[in-house]
């Protein structure tokens, strides 16, 4: 299941891959976890690599990064612009729009890891916290 996955009515708890997710207990995701959420190193490497090997470095400031990423999301939205709320859910199996899908998604995986890199900041780490800080504002639904 997805991180965006459906409250379990049964005990108010969101299932997260091999984590239940209960708000407010931040011990699931303590900074001593053994299991990352988002292990991002391999990709990281060979982006380094591949602006190395283009002598792109010199490119890849924040901005430029921040900039480049803004517009990867653009595309991406493009793409569901004028479609209805239904249409929406078929874009990546409609076999017109499957494939740009797939590319604007990569787009934007790519920019957004690259910039995380460049400016140090640790994926896994920042996610994680940002889950228990969206977990104590916006708490379970109590049925």
């Amino acid at each position: 299941m997805s991180l965006s996955s459906k409250l379990n009515a049964d005990n108010g708890t969101f299932k997260t891959f091999h984590y239940k997710f209960v708000p407010y207990d931040e011990t699931f995701l303590s900074p001593s976890m053994t299991q990352r959420l988002i292990d991002t190193c391999a990709l990281e490497e060979a982006l380094d690599a591949f602006a190395d090997a283009r002598d792109w470095r010199q490119f890849h400031s924040p901005k430029n990064l921040a900039m480049a990423l803004t517009g990867e999301v653009g595309e991406l939205v493009e793409i569901f612009q004028w479609r209805s709320e239904q249409a929406s859910w078929d874009v990546a199996r409609m076999p017109e729009t499957a494939e740009h899908v797939r590319q604007e998604l990569a787009d934007v995986a790519l920019y957004l890891v690259r910039l995380a890199s460049v400016l140090g900041v640790d994926l896994n780490q920042a996610i994680a916290d940002k889950m228990i800080l969206n977990a104590q504002k916006y708490p379970p639904l109590s049925r």
